[in-house]
């Protein structure tokens, strides 16, 4: 007796799918196409009363989403020198400078002055000025293997650095 009430159980919710969905059909003929709707994110100009907050419908879309590449490591194209003492080394002594810096400077970095970023590490160089692609640093924070504490530098702050190595790492 139960298999019967499970069949019809079964038979009424298929009965009232299927009268569900044919309530929803439309008045207009699948042969006959259908005026084109403005996406949502436009609104249509008003053509029997201009005015002028209309947005034509030829403006660009606003951004959908946030890019949030790590930036290449090439020149910037802006044309602008990055200048060392104003832009690069806040940014060493706000990020690197708690494990390259002061009292703690691990693998011999420090971070603190030009000199002794030019200087390097225990294991040699970490920026060949010209050449941010084969510079380590630039290596090490485009990976974001560094800094390994607290928050990693954003795509701006890179693009910085790969600019003044690529700019020739001038101290300036």
């Amino acid at each position: 007796m139960t298999s019967l009430h499970a069949r019809i159980l079964i038979t009424l919710l298929i009965i009232g799918l299927l009268s569900a969905c044919g309530t929803q059909a439309t008045d207009t003929p699948a042969s006959q196409p259908t005026e084109p709707v403005a996406p949502p994110t436009q609104a249509v100009a008003n053509t029997s009363a201009p005015t002028d907050t209309a947005i034509p419908a030829s403006s660009p879309l606003p951004p959908t989403e946030v890019h949030t590449e790590v930036p290449t490591t090439q020149t910037s194209s802006q044309g602008v020198t990055v200048s060392f003492a104003n832009d690069v080394l806040p940014i060493f002594n706000s990020r690197c400078a708690n494990c390259h810096g002061g009292n703690r400077t691990e693998e011999g970095l420090i971070l603190l002055t030009y000199a002794d970023i030019v200087r390097g590490s225990d294991n040699g160089p970490v920026i060949v000025a010209g050449n941010a692609d084969g510079s380590f640093l630039v290596e090490q924070v485009v990976s974001q293997e560094m800094p390994k504490r607290g928050p990693k530098l954003t795509p701006p702050q890179i693009q910085l650095i790969v600019d003044w190595i690529n700019q020739g790492a001038l101290e300036n």
